[in-house]
């Protein structure tokens, strides 16, 4: 017994030896990539004049309490300081992408520079030009003068998969070409603010210093530009993100060639469908973009889009979280054309639609001060409604819909409606006047998800809630 024993324990042990060197085995070696990449990785540093604070005023004696007419002889008499200058530094990565020195990072790393100098690997220094910069993509293009310098082999961002080993070169608090290494851990990720950018998801380790360096394949080719972390504690945790090669590279031949990035704009305000939304607007699942606001005289309202339409694809590609969308219509070209599906009333409808160009500035947002008269209270949802006045409907751009004058104990209170509000929809109607609201309150189904569109400072907003049996 004890020899079948040591016998068992003995093939036990083999058999963990030989996984161990399997697993060995299998994880990759990443020196070649880095000894050939590693020369085209260069460090990013700037320099930011700004006011020295308090420096005439330290000069200056403590004049309180002495009386006025002293305190103006004080004042004349002390020698005027020349206001200096400090200088302030930050530190980024970059990458040079051709010979004759264009250089790609991020447009935070640079922005607002007075001065911009990148080391190279050799440890030359050299004062670069910024040919342009792209805030909404965080992507920014310099050049430095040389010829046959080291350059990276760009890849497609768009074929790599979760899962697969990535790597980045970069200068994490100023150590120049530091190597970590991780997996994709997703891909088309959307992050607050940034509504034109599919993110790349990591595990790989990166910190302040990282920005603007270059994320590897194994095959070593560039397939994205690391940007952000997500974190509490000011470092790593864990979550990294990078931008797509293929987003960053048609942004820096937009500003190579015309010092500007146009994109595709719809002229929509959208929402997420979640389970609700999808079981008030006769989904089979939660999938899409809901059509919360249509903007007057844009792209979306001249190709038929509506209020209440929930886009399923774009051009066959589909809509599965409602950030999928800017990233689809951002990437199209001005003037070009859309085949958008979507959901309206039940029923699927195909759109065409030509794209325009996204405009400089933001939203014109409008408000309502929540005046107007035939008020009427209907106690099923505890909210009382008014007549929208033709200022009202002039400024948010809308011909129909009742504004809130009080809330009362109710659904309505329960689901965050506000004086002020303007109710444009109910249960996947129009509202057109205080009268259809209350008929169309009184219809409202008992014990099922019903949607409800809202106008607050101007945006626009579905909202669901359920009746008590």
């Amino acid at each position: 017994m004890i020899l079948r024993r040591n016998f068992l324990a003995a093939v036990a042990g083999v058999a963990l030896f030989g996984q161990t060197l399997m697993a060995h085995a299998e994880l990759p070696d990443f020196t070649p990539l880095v000894e050939d990449a590693s020369p085209a990785v260069v460090n990013i540093s700037t320099k930011q004049k700004q006011p020295m604070r308090g420096n005439a005023q330290a000069q200056m004696p403590d004049l309180e309490g002495i009386p006025p007419m002293f305190r103006e002889f004080f004042e004349h008499g002390m020698p005027q300081q020349p206001e200096r200058r400090r200088e302030a530094q930050s530190l980024g990565s970059g990458f040079i992408i051709s010979e004759d020195g264009y250089v790609l990072t991020n447009n935070h790393v640079v922005a607002d520079a007075d001065e911009i100098m990148v080391r190279l690997p050799d440890r030359s220094e050299m004062q670069a030009k910024l040919v342009g910069a792209d805030p909404r993509s965080d992507v920014a293009l310099l050049k430095i003068e040389g010829d046959g310098l080291p350059t990276v082999k760009i890849g497609s961002s768009d074929e790599l998969k979760a899962g697969e080993w990535v790597v980045a070169i970069g200068s994490p608090f100023g150590f120049d070409h530091t190597v970590t290494a991780g997996v994709v851990s997703a891909k088309g990720r959307s992050l607050p603010n940034e509504s034109y950018v599919p993110f790349i998801q990591t595990d790989v380790a990166i910190n302040p210093g990282n920005s603007g360096g270059p994320l590897f394949n194994l095959e070593g080719e560039v397939v994205g530009i690391n940007s952000q972390i997500f974190t509490r504690s000011g470092g790593f945790m864990g979550l990294s993100f990078a931008i797509p090669i293929d987003v960053a590279m048609d942004v820096a031949n937009q500003l190579r060639e015309d010092g500007k990035v146009s994109r595709g704009w719809l002229g929509v305000v959208i929402q997420e469908v979640n389970k609700d939304l999808a079981e008030s607007f006769g989904l089979e699942r939660p999938a899409g973009a809901l059509v919360a606001q249509v903007m007057d005289g844009g792209p979306a309202a001249k190709g038929g889009l509506k209020v209440g339409d929930v886009i399923l694809s774009v051009n066959d590609k589909p809509i599965d979280m409602s950030g999928d969308l800017p990233h689809l219509i951002g990437a199209m070209k001005p003037d070009s054309k859309a085949k958008l599906e979507v959901v309206r009333d039940g029923e699927h409808k195909t759109l065409n639609i030509d794209i325009g160009a996204l405009p400089e500035d933001g939203d014109i947002m409008a408000s309502v001060d929540g005046s107007g008269g035939n008020s009427q209270s209907n106690n099923r949802l505890g909210v009382a409604v008014a007549e929208l006045t033709d200022a009202q409907r002039q400024a948010l751009e809308i011909s129909g819909g009742v504004v809130i004058r009080d809330i009362s104990q109710g659904p309505a209170a329960m689901i965050g409606l506000r004086p002020g509000d303007v109710i444009t929809h109910l249960n996947n109607e129009a509202i057109d006047s205080v009268q259809q609201f209350s008929q169309v309150v009184k219809d409202l189904p008992k014990n099922r998800s019903v949607s409800m569109r809202v106008l607050r400072e101007g945006r626009a907003s579905f909202i669901t809630f359920k009746l008590p049996k």
